[in-house]
């Protein structure tokens, strides 16, 4: 197990310290991954969120608020639906210890989702399906205050590390902040069900990369998620209390030219969550994995592509320039959630 550096929001915001600032980037870039501390996200906050996505998963017959014609990029997303990308080229560069217990090619995955959108969606745009209006479940009357607020506090962290990340990489405090603006930004919860699920290395969300910009995840209340750092470690992620986690995703491998890669992960069922599933039963508790989670995108229609210090004629043969939308589209169909 690793313990990655940890960012004290509240600390920057008070010394506006560009050391904080280079160690953010320095973390991405090793790491593809840090802790992030906010003192106005709150466990009580976490706790509200995952009982609520406890109870719906609990309850829902996942057809109702699936939307299948918008890629499931709002709404529930069924068991059996996703299947991540087959990256066996990157599993054969590993050490055989530190492979994935995910079968390349993968199977679909075990786990279900809801997106949610948080924060505003542009006037217009070429991507409509990108930005879609919400689902909101029936008999959930606290759905869209839960959702709201959770995905608001999350999403008001990351915009606080888009400027330390930027000026750790040696672009504008708000150039970042400035791509993520209306952004397709999605809260999104994954269920996995352990009634159902539940033997040594079920493997409930396979070995992939996030497609967005940056993705935060609240503490989940089973452990199981494994992170691959740059040298292609594997390893689990302890988040301290108090602490949110953050991955790299594809869209900021593209802005860094691959100074940044985006991180490798998968969720699966280990002997420490077993240990979890047997204590939560005999306490007579939710049986469903919920994961806390937040995908931070650029805007559908900014242009993807290496900016300074990192756009050589290297990186931009290999990250050539395309509308962020275009990128979500494509990796969507290669997921098996686009058309």
């Amino acid at each position: 197990m690793i313990d990655l550096p940890v960012i004290d929001i509240q600390e920057y915001k008070a010394t506006k310290d560009i050391r904080i600032c280079k160690l953010v980037s320095s973390s991405l870039h090793q790491y593809g991954a840090l802790c992030l501390k906010d003192d106005r996200v709150s466990t009580t906050d976490n706790d509200r969120f995952l009982d609520m996505m406890e109870q719906y998963y609990e309850t829902s017959d996942f057809q109702r608020d699936a939307r299948p014609n918008l890629h499931y990029q709002v709404g529930v997303t069924p068991e059996y639906t996703e299947r991540p990308r087959n990256h066996s080229v990157t599993v054969e560069t590993l050490e055989p210890h530190q492979k994935p217990v995910t079968l390349c090619p993968p199977n679909l995955d075990k786990k279900c989702r809801f997106f949610w959108r948080i924060g505003a969606r542009p006037d217009t745009t070429q991507f409509e399906e990108l930005n879609a209006e919400p689902v909101i479940p029936i008999g959930f009357p606290e759905w869209e205050d839960t959702m709201d607020m959770w995905g608001r506090k999350m999403l008001s962290a990351l915009q606080d590390l888009a400027e330390m990340a930027g000026l750790g990489f040696g672009w504008e405090a708000n150039t970042l902040s400035d791509i993520m603006r209306c952004g397709p930004h999605l809260l999104a919860p994954t269920g996995s069900n352990y009634n159902v699920h539940n033997q040594l290395n079920d493997v409930l969300a396979g070995f992939h990369y996030d497609l967005n910009l940056l993705t935060v995840h609240g503490k989940s209340r089973y452990p199981g998620l494994y992170i691959w750092l740059r040298d292609g470690t594997r390893t689990s992620v302890q988040i301290p209390d108090g602490c949110l986690l953050v991955q790299a995703g594809k869209q900021l491998e593209y802005l860094t030219g691959g100074y940044v890669k985006a991180g490798f992960h998968e969720v699966i069922i280990s002997e420490k969550t077993l240990k979890v599933i047997e204590e939560r039963k005999a306490q007579k508790k939710s049986l469903w994995r919920v994961s806390s989670t937040l995908f931070a995108h650029s805007a559908s229609d900014a242009v993807l592509q290496p900016l300074a210090p990192y756009s050589t004629p290297e990186t931009r043969q290999k990250y050539p320039p395309i509308l962020a939308g275009n990128q979500v589209l494509a990796e969507l169909k290669q997921i098996e959630l686009g058309s």
